[in-house]
């Protein structure tokens, strides 16, 4: 009855003016399984920046010319050339907003990048790369006349291991996919596309993620319940950073959060998005993500895709009958434009995306993206094993290859590469089609050309004058005595719409073992859309090394080359954690299966997730977060906390908030600084990782890392700033961020286990 309850009271508050200004005290708001109602939806005014107060004051001029038809037009969307189209003034030059896929890519087009997944891209660790993906990345939107990229992705954050788009995401940990979104948001919008922070909030799993779903039960989408407290640390602390970055839209998310609808729970929207997070932009509905006409209106949605939903005309009657105030849809449509001005699109190019069912000019826009592809996916493959300097190759004469993920199509049967399809038959497939450079669904990426790890081997094979041994399907291959080297390809598949059954599989797993039976230099490759459990395999003393090769994009191949070789020491790290068996991760491995029509899923491990949820719980892992070897060796000394004089005390909940909230929660307080050096023969780089223990928090959390690169015997400081946003906690009562008076204790290390500094930090 409490889903029903709220559900009436939603609407209750919607059309009631009595509830009209309402907003829930603070004693009201640390609720579990229940959104507190906030009303109404704060008006955008561009406080946060000079340049969001100009937009703002173009947006009016436009707003005061338009009828009341013509501003619901710009609310809906429309069929046209992109994924979603918003409507359009002729006589005013406003034409159709543009937007479109992928966080990876631009899908379901020609003569486009097909970049590595943001999850590769956060096992790199290196913000400048973060940054320069996410430039190249806008400049193809940008090119194509897409004005609005769909992405980047903090949501899901992985707090189900088996997650189905956690490929899509920055990893599970929230300093980590912040520091992402911040980069990706700041390099997309230099290239002048607007960036939408999305699932704006808790879409953790796939399953009944939306009402009356495929194979599930009738009724609701599920509910994610989830604590105030958990909410701010945890699931919404990324999206302070893409906010504070500039990010001009958010996209609400398909499930429930605490029995409200994400993109009609005005708590999140109005309260936390708009209130606590100053946001200026317009939020979009994830498509087909609206539930309702007056109360998404009421409870902040700004423009729903991909029609017009519950809106078009229907929201015109609800403005003309007192159901949705004039102001609110002024305030819709000037937070559209805006964010169009913000970005200086008035001048833009005219392109639109192309399908291959007409006839087109043929438009590139990959400029030399390739360079950059190949740099993030080697950055971002995690060498986990290398016994006996297995790794790197020294131009070894005869090389065996096994497995079907070394080839874009692998299956003797399937003698024509398969590519393209629909909305959920993107490049990669299935575990069983051929080699893995992306995940399925709206997050698949268009690539133009593949360069498969077997073509590159053997062009560098060739290169060398050795000769080559393969057989890409059989599950017990035939090896060659004579060979000096076994590269098994295997990889593990994930796709929007389901969640994944397994992270494993029996064939991958007896196809190592069985090379491993026969050679003693096995290595093995993974290329997997998220996390891939290994102990079947991973101590069988004839696999010496192992390369976590996650979804790497078109440069594939020679990715994966350059680290092989040598030609680049590798330097990635696991964005997440790998647990010795499934079972280890608990109640965190599976969706939540609740048959009701009320479905819900409580988030009762709090922050405990991940890599925390493994050190609280005293669970060894076999890899775990951040984690990743390298062909060299380093060392750390003389650890230093320095103040930087800066105000320690709390702000006052009434002071000045912009894009990314309070401005001094972004305010620098100390600084840990270190010494690390190359004491090995390769020249490579080092990612450094700060952890903080904060009163009344998990014991260790990520909140610094830097990326260093270092030739042989050098030695560099590396300095971590802390942000008060850092050292806070979320006060549940006073209903803002708090620093607490006590110890701190810090500690630097090459993982979150792996630890080899430590000091201590007193306010």
């Amino acid at each position: 009855m409490k889903s029903l309850n709220h559900a009436l009271s939603t609407i209750l508050v919607a059309i009631t003016p009595a509830f009209a200004n309402y907003s829930a005290p603070p004693s009201e708001v640390p609720l579990y399984g229940l959104s507190s109602p906030v009303y109404p939806t704060p008006q955008g005014n561009g406080s946060s920046s000079t340049e969001w107060a100009t937009a703002y004051s173009k947006a009016r001029e436009n707003l005061s010319q338009l009828s009341l038809e013509e501003k619901v037009n710009l609310t809906r969307g429309y069929d046209g050339l992109c994924v979603g189209n918003t409507g359009s003034v002729p006589r005013l030059n406003i034409g159709p907003i543009c937007f479109a896929d992928a966080p990876d890519g631009i899908r379901g087009t020609d003569f486009v990048s097909a970049f590595p997944s943001q999850l590769h891209l956060a096992s790199t660790w290196d913000k400048d790369l973060m940054y320069a993906y996410g430039k190249a990345l806008g400049e193809e939107y940008h090119d194509k006349g897409i004005n609005v990229a769909l992405g980047p992705v903090a949501g899901p954050l992985g707090r189900i291991a088996r997650g189905g788009r956690n490929w899509e995401g920055l990893s599970s940990d929230p300093y980590l996919a912040g520091a992402g979104m911040s980069k990706v948001t700041s390099g997309m919008q230099k290239a002048g596309v607007i960036a939408v922070a999305k699932h704006f909030l808790l879409n953790e799993q796939e399953y009944r993620r939306q009402p009356n779903q495929t194979d599930t039960p009738p009724g609701e989408a599920i509910s994610s319940n989830v604590d105030d407290k958990t909410l701010h640390e945890l699931y919404a602390w990324p999206f302070y950073d893409a906010l504070y970055a500039g990010a001009a839209s958010v996209m609400c998310s398909y499930q429930r959060v605490n029995n409200s609808y994400a993109c009609q729970n005005s708590k999140l929207l109005n309260g936390i998005l708009k209130t606590e997070m100053g946001f200026e932009g317009f939020v979009v509905s994830d498509w087909k993500g609206q539930h309702s006409g007056v109360a998404s209106a009421n409870s902040g949605l700004d423009v729903v895709m991909p029609d017009g939903g519950y809106w078009g005309e229907n929201l015109t009657q609800a403005v003309n009958n007192g159901s949705v105030s004039t102001d609110r849809l002024d305030d819709m449509v000037t937070r559209l434009i805006a964010a169009y001005y913000h970005l200086g699109q008035e001048e833009y190019p005219n392109v639109g995306v192309f399908s291959d069912a007409i006839q087109h000019p043929i438009v590139d826009v990959r400029a030399d993206h390739a360079k950059l592809i190949r740099e993030v996916g080697a950055a971002g493959q995690v060498l986990v094993k290398n016994i006996n300097n297995a790794l790197p190759l020294s131009a070894p004469k005869f090389v065996s290859i096994y497995g079907f993920d070394a080839e874009i199509n692998a299956q003797p049967w399937e003698t024509v590469a398969r590519y393209g399809g629909g909305y959920d038959v993107n490049f990669g497939w299935n575990t069983f089609n051929g080699t893995l450079i992306t995940g399925g669904g709206s997050g698949g990426s268009s690539p133009p050309y593949i360069i498969s790890p077997f073509k590159a081997i053997q062009d560098r094979i060739i290169k060398d004058h050795g000769i080559l041994r393969w057989n890409l399907w059989s599950r017990n291959p035939h090896v060659s005595a004579t060979t000096e080297v076994c590269l098994v390809f295997i990889n593990n598949y994930a796709s929007e719409s389901f969640d994944r059954p397994s992270l494993t599989d029996e064939f991958s797993d007896d196809l190592v073992n069985n090379v491993a039976t026969n050679c003693s230099n096995t290595i093995v490759i993974v290329h997997s859309a998220g996390i891939r459990v290994v102990d079947s395999w991973i101590d069988n003393e004839n696999v010496t090394a192992v390369i976590l090769a996650g979804t790497p994009g078109q440069e594939s191949g020679n990715s994966l080359v350059d680290i092989l070789y040598g030609d680049v020491s590798p330097s990635g790290k696991i964005p997440y954690t790998i647990a010795k068996k499934e079972e280890d991760y608990g109640h965190l491995l599976n969706s939540t299966v609740d048959l009701s029509f009320f479905p819900q899923s409580d988030f009762v491990e709090g922050l405990y997730i991940d890599y925390r949820a493994f050190d609280k719980n005293g669970t060894e892992p076999r890899f775990e977060f951040g984690y990743g070897l390298t062909y060299t060796k380093f060392e750390y000394s003389n650890v230093e906390v320095a103040s930087t004089g800066g105000n320690t005390g709390n702000f006052p909940p009434a002071a000045t908030v912009v894009q990314g909230g309070h401005p001094r929660l972004w305010d620098t307080l100390f600084y840990v600084s270190c010494d690390v050096q190359n004491v090995g023969n390769y020249t490579a780089s080092d990612i450094p990782q700060l952890y903080v223990g904060i009163p009344t928090a998990p014991e260790r959390q990520l909140r610094g890392f830097d990326k260093v690169p270092l030739e042989p015997g050098q030695k560099s400081k590396v300095s971590f700033p802390l942000t008060r946003r850092d050292l806070s906690v979320w006060n549940v009562t006073a209903q803002q961020w708090e620093l607490q008076s006590g110890s701190y204790p810090i500690w630097i290390g090459l993982s979150s286990r792996d630890l080899k500094l430590n000091t201590t930090l007193t306010l």
